[in-house]
């Protein structure tokens, strides 16, 4: 029996969360140690198949749940125990514990906040239990030069869990997401009307 141990890699979207997680379920797949893959059920961005995906579109197959718990069986007979988008699991804290308890690795890979900053308390709370924790980076996509630590919202609607891809979400930096902020609100006093611009009251 392995020593169980969690780790959580956290960071904005397009940070390379997910493909950490797999590129280390494949190294401990090389080293055979038996592995399984837990994805969230509504996360059907790449692929309506069982698997997680990469925003390069590198696949690897995956159980989809909506709580941890529907996998504990399949959990039990593993030596490592991945989960991918685990923001999205209210149970997240209580069976990362178990299973490291029961002497699993398990591998959470997450976003820290949601689109207006604010923090996914039940990621939050898995930090104190973990032996390791990674905080990844993306390249900012509006600037293109600083490291993105925050994840902006492109898309009109106040939803936490509102799953997408780039055509939902970008990266981006402290400057670069209260200016974007800044630019949208500029632009969203005035409406096009009659190929002339007028002041929205």
């Amino acid at each position: 029996m392995y020593s169980g141990t969690i780790s959580v890699i956290y960071g904005p979207m397009f940070s390379g969360k997910t493909s950490e997680l797999m590129r280390l379920v494949k190294r401990f797949t090389i080293s055979e140690r038996k592995c399984v893959v837990l994805n969230y059920a509504n996360d059907n961005r790449y692929s309506e198949e069982q698997c997680i995906s990469s925003h390069d579109k590198q696949f690897l197959k995956a159980i989809k749940v909506c709580k941890l718990n529907e996998a504990y069986e399949r959990c039990k007979e593993s030596d490592v125990v991945a989960i991918d988008e685990g923001q999205f699991f209210t149970d997240i804290v209580e069976f990362s514990e178990k299973m490291a308890n029961l002497g699993k690795i398990v591998i959470v890979a997450a976003l820290d906040g949601t689109f207006d900053r604010k923090p996914f308390h039940n990621i939050l709370n898995l930090i104190p239990l973990a032996e390791r924790i990674t905080k990844l980076t993306a390249v900012c996509w509006f600037c293109k030069r600083e490291n993105a630590s925050f994840t902006k919202r492109i898309v009109q609607s106040q939803e936490i869990e509102l799953i997408g891809g780039e055509d939902c979400y970008k990266p981006a930096c402290r400057v670069c997401f209260h200016l974007a902020d800044t630019q949208s609100k500029s632009q969203s006093m005035y409406i096009n009307q009659d190929d002339h611009f007028e002041q929205k009251i």
